[in-house]
């Protein structure tokens, strides 16, 4: 699978997103700053959202449109929400062309059709469907008989809704399916993030997996590597105190920088299973045990555990060898501090 010049089949990297999401607070220059900082950051990618407000909900002041969770959004209502966090359309095409000349992979979360026919007309590498829109099958349906990799957030969704959007994709003869954990709380407690459910999606599924984080901090990003993830997204703002809906969960261009770095070396900390040993543990295992004569033995002297013990460093016999050698005689005179050889006894 490939997404844009990045080929999953193809390399041990994580591929990191960072979510630009409402982080640009509705100025378009701030937009290009941070994508420009995420580049900066060593992300390999910057994902857009692409709905307005009336694509997404109702301009509607009754109770069921109105937010009462437990979120740091309690007490709005979603139409009001949405017009602050939107990023306007006719922003995407520039957005799209800056992050292409920084070298970022540049898509978005398609929140209807229209939405996907404006990310189709600037030819998007890939589609994410967010973790709200899961249920959206119809919408699932559209996005994945465009072909091209689709990247979905399980946040709210139990099994039988991923595997509903599971088979709305391979019914459109589209399996670029990638499953991201996700725990949709805003910012998310550590302890709620479930990050043995990467392998899990993994195992049962046979798609890549990954994350798209809420947690504050890095810590998540960093563990679901070690279990696999080949996905991590996060969102992503210039600097917190410019506030707006989602500046309380995002990291900075320094914390984002010091996240990749982690991922980086989580990767290679990782390697792979070899038994076998470099040039350099060889060399360490000099000083390793072996067995060493510590009292002088005569010629015809037997070995006891008084004159040969298993020490440091490793150039006598392996201490594999030590009750065999117990009992046996000294062919040769044996000074204290000699590395103890089986041509040396018989």
């Amino acid at each position: 699978m490939k997404i844009s010049s990045f080929d999953f089949s193809q390399t041990s990297r994580t591929f990191i997103i960072a979510e630009l999401s409402a982080n640009h607070n509705q100025k378009f220059e701030l937009a290009l700053e941070t994508i420009k900082a995420a580049k900066r950051s060593g992300a390999d990618a910057i994902k857009l959202q692409t709905y307005t407000p009336d694509t997404i909900t109702l301009d509607c002041k009754t109770d069921d449109f109105k937010i009462n969770q437990g979120t740091i959004w309690d007490g709005r209502y979603l139409y009001d929400l949405y017009k602050e966090a939107y990023t306007p359309w006719e922003w995407h095409e520039e957005l799209f062309r800056v992050a292409k000349e920084e070298g970022l992979i540049c898509f978005s979360s398609p929140f209807d059709k229209t939405a996907v026919d404006l990310l189709e007309s600037l030819n998007t590498p890939a589609y994410k469907i967010a973790s709200f829109e899961i249920t959206d099958i119809p919408l699932i349906e559209f996005v994945a008989s465009k072909g091209k990799p689709v990247i979905i957030s399980t946040g709210i969704a139990g099994l039988d809704d991923i595997e509903l959007a599971f088979n709305a994709c391979k019914r459109m003869d589209n399996e670029q399916i990638i499953l991201l954990k996700c725990t949709s709380s805003y910012p998310s407690p550590i302890e709620e993030a479930n990050l043995a459910m990467i392998p899990d999606m993994a195992k049962r599924f046979g798609v890549y997996t990954g994350i798209s984080d809420h947690t504050m901090g890095i810590t998540a990003p960093i563990v679901a590597v070690t279990l696999g993830a080949k996905v991590v997204e996060k969102h992503f703002i210039l600097d917190r105190s410019l506030g707006g809906p989602d500046a309380s969960f995002s990291l900075n261009e320094a914390e984002f920088t010091a996240m990749v770095k982690a991922v980086r070396e989580a990767e290679v900390a990782i390697g792979r299973v070899d038994y076998t040993l470099s040039d350099k543990m060889l060399k360490s295992r000099e000083y390793s045990r072996s067995l060493y004569v510590v009292e002088d033995i005569k010629a015809g002297e037997r070995i006891t555990e008084q004159n040969v013990r298993s020490i440091r460093p490793g150039y006598g016999l392996h201490p594999r060898y030590y009750y065999e050698v117990l009992g046996r005689k000294a062919k040769v005179d044996l000074a204290r501090g000699t590395p103890l050889r089986m041509n040396d006894i018989k």
